[in-house]
């Protein structure tokens, strides 16, 4: 994007798949509260998380994880969210602890992606930013195949006790990613001014 030129353009197409740099300057990710019917199949979850995991790693440590919920187990992920915030805010209201239950079951494919860092000479903020890259990876992975996805975190992603259920004590959540179809047209979103994050350095 040259300076001064506009993002978004009215009328464009989201995610357009027409050309690689047609789907990277239109990615826009869905609200998992709206996804839809149908989502991906369990191949094409997998076909996402190899394509994730095509992404810069020094090393070749591949510091990460994938941790897929299946439909069929998103009820006891809602009672694990539940518990989690019931322990860690004693004061919880039951709006709070219906909202556990909306964030288990939204989306059709859910996968939690975790920072796995391995015991090497490669920094440890490397391994997490490739985590990231992997997370991110997901995202234009999903987006490719024609579905929308969503990299969320909140509350849960820095929770012990909803961490120990996906990991270990030296992982950490490096997102929810909900993937399925988009139920209702995607809104563009604020995106910041190249002029403000583009400098040149001056030596």
């Amino acid at each position: 994007m040259r300076a001064g030129q506009p993002s978004y353009v009215p009328g464009m197409t989201f995610n357009d798949r027409s050309t690689l740099l047609s789907h990277l300057k239109t990615r826009r990710s869905g609200k998992p509260r709206d996804m839809v019917a149908p989502g991906p199949s369990e191949p094409e979850i997998d076909e996402m998380i190899a394509i994730a995991a095509r992404t810069p790693d020094h090393g070749k440590l591949a510091p990460w994880r994938f941790v897929v919920i299946l439909r069929e187990r998103r009820a006891a992920f809602a009672a694990l969210l539940r518990e989690a915030y019931g322990a860690e805010n004693p004061g919880a209201t039951e709006p709070q602890l219906e909202a556990c239950d909306r964030f288990a079951h939204e989306g059709e494919a859910l996968i939690v992606v975790l920072s796995s860092p391995v015991d090497s000479h490669i920094p440890l903020w490397e391994q997490q930013m490739s985590a990231g890259a992997a997370t991110m990876n997901l995202l234009h992975a999903a987006h490719a195949m024609g579905y929308v996805a969503s990299w969320l975190t909140g509350w849960a992603a820095f929770s012990p006790r909803v961490r120990d259920a996906f990991g270990s004590a030296d992982e950490a959540i490096a997102g929810f990613v909900y993937v399925g179809s988009p139920g209702r047209p995607l809104d563009e979103r604020p995106r910041p001014d190249l002029a403000r994050v583009r400098t040149v350095w001056a030596g």
